[in-house]
């Protein structure tokens, strides 16, 4: 892989994990679109890394909080705002945690392709459209009870469908739920920690146990680029969202679509 293609990747990886756009299928499709190699596991891993270090970065101060908190509950028993929304998070992360430990491998065998991809931008952007439409955008994140927790995280293990994206189909379900648009984005930001977590912890670990030629120079360049692509991408889809709204994303979501099926079909 030569570094040219690894800030590319990068850089999309950085914008569409957080953009409700599905960077899994942009990572499927750029490569087909380009007719490079596939980018392999690894790179994925370091990409996904980047992104990771973004959130962490933009809501340092929110995740201290959430965790001084937590660790709190657990020996008063009394749960603040902080707290129930650090639970909320593994709560919300448990869906996915058990269908990728499940199917992951199925998954990414049988489901990794341009149509595939194609089929899930067009239909869950639809979704994402009647979402916000429909929404009351009444809501904060501390409004989400428990019940609604567990349909958020159900909707986030379809995101291991690549093309769905888990941005998108979590900010669907929190819109639906009644969530404001901000609410929602920001809710979907923390609950990628956990998810990036578990699914970089899984893939490292199969690395690991399945060693092979990596190009450390190309992962770190991954990992750094993206983590600045993802870092300015949050604060900017923070500031615009309330205002635009997601038809902006969802129509991008359609065009991409409409191209992988004049391409390949």
């Amino acid at each position: 892989m030569s570094y040219f293609q690894a800030v590319v990747l990068a850089v999309i990886q950085g914008l569409t994990e957080f953009w409700p756009v599905s960077s899994s299928g942009h990572l499927i499709l750029v490569p087909h679109f380009a007719h490079w190699p596939d980018q392999g596991i690894a790179f994925d891993v370091a990409v996904h890394v980047g992104t990771l270090l973004a959130v962490v970065l933009y809501f340092r101060d929110d995740l201290q909080r959430m965790t001084v908190a937590w660790f709190r509950s657990l020996r008063t028993r009394r749960v603040d705002a902080d707290a129930r929304l650090a639970w909320a998070l593994i709560i919300g992360s448990i869906p996915v945690g058990i269908v990728g430990l499940l199917f992951n491998d199925f998954i990414s065998t049988n489901f990794r392709s341009p149509m595939v991809v194609a089929v899930t931008l067009s239909f869950f952007g639809a979704l994402l459209w009647v979402a916000d439409r429909l929404s009351h955008h009444r809501h904060a994140a501390r409004d989400l009870r428990w019940r609604d927790l567990m349909v958020i995280g159900c909707a986030q293990a379809l995101a291991l469908v690549p093309g769905t994206s888990r941005s998108g189909i979590t900010m669907t379900a929190g819109l639906m739920l009644g969530l404001s648009r901000t609410a929602a984005a920001r809710f979907s930001f923390l609950l990628s920690v956990p998810a990036i977590t578990m699914a970089g912890g899984y893939e490292g670990l199969k690395l690991i146990s399945e060693p092979g030629s990596v190009d450390v120079a190309a992962l770190g360049v991954g990992v750094a680029v993206s983590a600045v692509t993802g870092y300015v991408c949050i604060r900017f889809f923070l500031g615009i969202v309330n205002r635009i709204g997601f038809t902006p994303f969802v129509l991008y979501r359609f065009v991409v679509a409409g191209t992988i099926v004049f391409v390949f079909l």
